[in-house]
């Protein structure tokens, strides 16, 4: 396993409303450390975050490099809340990897978020 670091500052922005969800959101993000580049994608919400219980799930796809290797993967997020305790995975989406990420697997922590918002993440690649 290997262990990399990064941050990133990440941009939302609400979308079309969509049947199945409460909230729907573009978003991107600009990567640096030992991934740099960029990724975008897509937020679906549901729930009532302002009572601590909520949940969604997001797709983005990072486009750059990642440890010296250039190349694009998706990231799928699962996050819930229940009674304000926080729950999120986090993974490299298996079998999306290109160029020279062709084949990466892995999952990344968010270890802090700045008052700035800065997120301070790590990724461990298997």
């Amino acid at each position: 396993m290997m262990r990399l670091s990064a941050t990133f500052t990440v941009d939302l922005l609400p979308g079309e409303d969509l049947p199945a969800a409460d909230g729907r959101y573009d978003l991107s993000k600009t990567w640096t450390g030992d991934l740099e580049g960029t990724s975008s994608g897509l937020m679906l919400t549901s729930g009532d975050p302002v009572t601590g219980s909520a949940g969604y799930i997001a797709l983005e796809r990072f486009e750059g490099v990642l440890d010296g290797r250039r190349g694009t993967v998706t990231f799928h997020q699962l996050g819930t809340m229940a009674d304000g305790q926080p729950t999120l995975e986090y993974v490299i989406a298996p079998g999306s990897g290109s160029g020279e990420l062709t084949g990466l697997q892995g999952t990344l922590s968010i270890e802090r978020i700045d008052d700035d918002g800065i997120h301070h993440v790590s990724l461990d690649l298997v």
